[in-house]
């Protein structure tokens, strides 16, 4: 059932039939200019981060261009350990740009979903993302208590798979 712009799921329909009407309850709201103040102002959020994480990828980039290396000391005679701490510089280094740019395709995929008309609704429940959520994390697919439950099932799951590799051990006698 419909109330206003806010869809209530009712006894005996599945989860995802509640979602889809939400979702096209939040689209015809969306077309109807509703909360366009607050479109406006997700896509903004999410664009001027999108062109931070950007502009930090380039210059780094950039700078490893103009160095030649990662940690800057391309043309430097290293001992052990200092060559060892340069590669531990570079790969930290380099990690935090796949990072960023791995957010990059998240707030990419996020603009979608906005122009979609689907952002800000949970991927597992399709209710609304608290908009709380969505400016610490822009990107984020689900609520808190979806993404609370999902990160509970994958530590009970790698619990277990641990539980298996070492139960293994004493299995060899």
């Amino acid at each position: 059932m419909t109330r206003g712009n806010l869809s209530v799921a009712t006894p005996g329909k599945a989860g995802t039939e509640g979602a889809a009407v939400m979702k096209d309850n939040h689209k015809t709201a969306a077309a109807a200019g509703a909360p366009r103040s607050r479109y406006a102002e997700l896509k903004q959020m999410l664009e001027e981060r999108r062109r931070e994480i950007q502009a930090e990828v380039q210059g780094k980039m950039r700078g490893v261009r103009e160095e030649g290396t990662w940690g800057g000391k391309l043309n430097e005679v290293l001992d052990a350990v200092e060559s060892a701490e340069a590669d531990i510089q570079e790969e930290l280094e380099f990690s935090l740009v796949q990072m960023k740019s791995e957010t990059l395709n998240k707030i990419n995929d996020a603009l979608v979903r906005l122009e979609q008309g689907t952002y800000g609704n949970c991927f597992e429940c399709g209710e609304e993302i608290a908009e709380k959520r969505l400016r610490a994390l822009p990107f984020a697919v689900r609520c808190k208590d979806c993404e609370e439950a999902r990160e509970n099932a994958e530590r009970r799951e790698r619990q277990m798979a641990a539980r298996r590799g070492t139960s293994g051990l004493f299995l060899d006698v």
